[in-house]
């Protein structure tokens, strides 16, 4: 029966996959596909290894501009979420008051609020501070609607770690900017390595703030240089359209690969030890 289960759970694990990565397998195939190919023509899974349509994609879509766009954006957006959260996520953890968990409270509420909802009232306060076709306009954006949910997973992280630590650290002298700088962040890798993945590929593929506030076609991120480009040619080059999209997604699957490693451990720690 044990041997039965196990492969049960091995058949699922791989229809699953299987499922997850049918899209891609496709689409890697019609970014091979010879422009006079066309979309059900010959074998849909023998593609014509035809390369020149990444260079063409590359150089009519102006993807390179978007992904240096939105490279800037997240690592903007990251920076701030990954220090305000940490220090919002350590006095929470470590001052347990009225304020602190009134606080807390409300960014938990503020997790249940789409971010959509917050557009109209986020352009106003854009518009008056001039960040409107900015990328650093777009990465404050974006970390302030990632930043209760990195608040909440840090928090429960810290909570997880033993206060012996910190304690013997203020006994020989250092302060709590020290402690928390010295010996607390350098401990949070794992749930660090987590918040940059859940927000990281949400912001590198933002596209609903995108619209309001990245107008400028100079400004684009990847969704909106690939919305414009699929829009000018409206599914008559497929191969082109795919290739695109496989330069665009490249970035993602390496930052991917270099941090999955904490993925897991960051996730539970901070969200089921706290």
């Amino acid at each position: 029966m044990k041997k039965l289960s196990l492969c049960v759970r091995y058949l699922a694990i791989a229809l699953i996959s299987l499922l997850c990565l049918t899209p891609f397998a496709i689409l890697l195939i019609l970014s091979l596909n010879t422009p006079q190919r066309n979309f059900y023509d010959g074998n849909m899974f023998l593609p014509d290894f035809y390369f020149l349509n990444f260079i063409e994609g590359w150089k009519q879509s102006h993807i390179g501009r978007a992904m240096i766009n939105s490279g800037i954006i997240t690592l903007l957006a990251i920076l701030l979420i990954v220090i305000l959260a940490t220090m919002a996520g350590y006095a929470i953890a470590r001052f347990s008051n009225k304020l602190n968990k009134s606080i807390f409270a409300i960014l938990l509420c503020c997790m249940m609020v789409p971010g959509i909802i917050n557009t109209v009232p986020l352009y106003s306060l854009m518009i008056r501070i001039k960040a409107v076709n900015t990328l650093w306009g777009m990465a404050c954006v974006c970390a302030t609607l990632a930043i209760p949910q990195a608040v909440f997973v840090f928090t429960g992280f810290i909570k997880a770690l033993p206060g012996e630590i910190e304690e013997a650290a203020i006994i020989d002298g250092c302060s709590y900017f020290q402690v928390f700088w010295k010996i607390i962040f350098p401990l949070l890798k794992p749930s660090i390595s987590a918040v940059i993945i859940l927000n990281g590929f949400g912001i590198w593929n933002n596209y609903a703030q995108s619209v309001f506030f990245l107008q400028d076609s100079t400004k684009h991120n990847v969704p909106q240089a690939l919305s414009v480009y699929f829009q000018q040619f409206a599914g008559a080059k497929w191969n082109l359209l795919a290739a695109t999209a496989v330069i665009a997604i490249i970035p993602v699957v390496i930052v991917f690969l270099a941090f999955q490693k904490n993925l897991m451990q960051g996730l539970t720690d901070g969200a089921l030890k706290g």
